[in-house]
């Protein structure tokens, strides 16, 4: 099991038990000042009964639940702007066998302080059984008033991964005045894996070669990958282009998480904006966004991007209309120009969560002798050069230690990563016979 601020999750039946998902939801209901809580589930196997389990516990212990069914991670974000807290049952671009749960506490993830205490053993008093609500939203019209009217028609091309934004995503492109063409559409059903990253996404980069562009979701709806002229683009792309959008309505301060590309943060400055970093993951940023009253920003790494006066989360959807509004543009352009100097390259090392800590002790050390700049902000990040770095980091919710590198040279990105995957895997070696002896 995977325990962060980005949730709980875990192998649903093995390591994420029924056991485990109400002490969560008990221990997260203390939390809920306004006791009200909506609700929201992705259309994973194990989704269903999660959720039922999920709804039981937040009753019992007397909150009022707010139930939207089967629906996208930001729309359930927006809805509990209005009643103080939410959940959804979701692991978002886990395998499928996975599955988890999402805590919001007014519009935002929970911090590092909720969190403990939605770990820690609590005592309850008796409360009166909540009630259970099934509520809509109005999440599509909301966004259509942000975005504005799509020029031109465009054709685009929707793979929704069979998830969460199946009827979302589509309705608001279509009623913002797109032609859509569906792929993967039936909830439950899809033809590859639910992260659209790591994927190929083989059909909607043959059906862009005949639409304007291309839009594949993970499966609650809060990632999004843009893919143009038959190619997948980096998920950095996604981010850029929301912060070009942004930048066009004129704000001026962002944050960014530490493993976003510098292309990213070249583009805001040359526009006369502010950059901040912030540890990776959405609540990170987030939570960094309100200290220092951020207008935008967000991951590029997780191809999310984070506009706070309509949502505080990656927001997929809201994203992929803001992007559909731009096409034809010189803005849309020349940011693709721009970040097409740089190459980003991903990677990951299976390392078991017992070993992440002590892999990475070991890696410091070895990173110091080989590079001379180094930042511990979150994980250890190289700056080999103004346009060249490399970051190594445990995940928040796999059993993995993830690789990032960038340069405008994508031989040397290779070497980079190729250098720095070996380091890692010497690291891991030693930290486990360390722990044999």
């Amino acid at each position: 099991m995977k325990v962060s601020i980005s949730g709980v999750r875990g192998i649903f039946g093995h390591d994420l038990t029924l056991s485990d998902i109400i002490k969560f939801c008990q221990n997260f209901s203390l939390l809920v000042k306004s006791k009200k809580c909506v609700v929201a589930q992705d259309t994973r196997p194990s989704s269903k009964i999660v959720s039922e389990i999920a709804i039981a516990s937040l009753m019992e212990r007397g909150l009022d639940v707010y139930n939207l069914g089967i629906a996208p991670t930001p729309v359930a974000f927006r809805e509990s702007r209005k009643y103080g807290s939410g959940l959804i049952i979701t692991s978002s671009h886990n395998p499928l066998q996975w599955n988890g749960l999402k805590f919001i506490m007014d519009g935002r993830g929970i911090n590092e302080k909720e969190l403990k205490w939605i770990t820690r053993k609590n005592k309850f008093s008796k409360e009166k059984i909540g009630s259970e609500f099934q509520i809509n939203s109005k999440y599509i019209s909301d966004a259509i008033k942000l975005i504005g009217k799509v020029k031109g028609s465009p054709k685009v091309a929707i793979d929704v991964s069979g998830g969460a934004a199946f009827e979302v995503a589509p309705k608001m492109l279509e009623t913002l005045g797109c032609k859509i063409q569906k792929i993967n559409g039936k909830p439950g059903i899809s033809s590859h894996g639910p992260d659209p990253t790591s994927e190929n996404l083989t059909e909607i980069c043959l059906a862009t070669k005949k639409c304007d562009i291309g839009f594949a979701f993970d499966l609650d709806g809060d990632r999004l990958v843009v893919v143009k002229n038959g190619k997948k683009q980096a998920p950095d792309i996604t981010l850029g282009l929301g912060i070009a959008k942004a930048l066009e309505i004129g704000y001026k301060r962002f944050v960014l998480s530490i493993d976003t590309s510098v292309s990213v943060e070249k583009f805001i400055k040359t526009h006369g904006g502010q950059v901040q970093r912030s540890k990776v993951g959405e609540a990170n940023v987030v939570d960094l966004m309100i200290k220092t009253k951020s207008q935008a920003g967000g991951e590029g790494s997780s191809a999310g991007f984070i506009l706070p006066e309509f949502n505080m989360c990656r927001d997929g959807i809201l994203t992929s209309g803001l992007i559909a509004g731009m096409l034809g543009t010189r803005t849309f352009t020349d940011v693709m120009k721009f970040m097409e100097q740089y190459f980003q390259l991903r990677t990951k090392v299976e390392v078991g969560s017992v070993f992440h800590k002590k892999t990475l002790q070991i890696l410091l050390d070895k990173m110091k002798k080989q590079y001379s700049e180094i930042i511990t902000l979150d994980g250890i990040k190289s700056i080999i050069d103004e346009d060249s770095w490399v970051l190594v980091r445990q995940s928040n919710t796999e059993h993995i230690i993830r690789i990032s590198t960038e340069s405008n040279n994508l031989k040397k990105a290779k070497n980079i990563q190729k250098q720095v995957t070996e380091l890692v895997n010497q690291s891991y070696e030693q930290a486990r016979r360390s722990r044999n002896n």
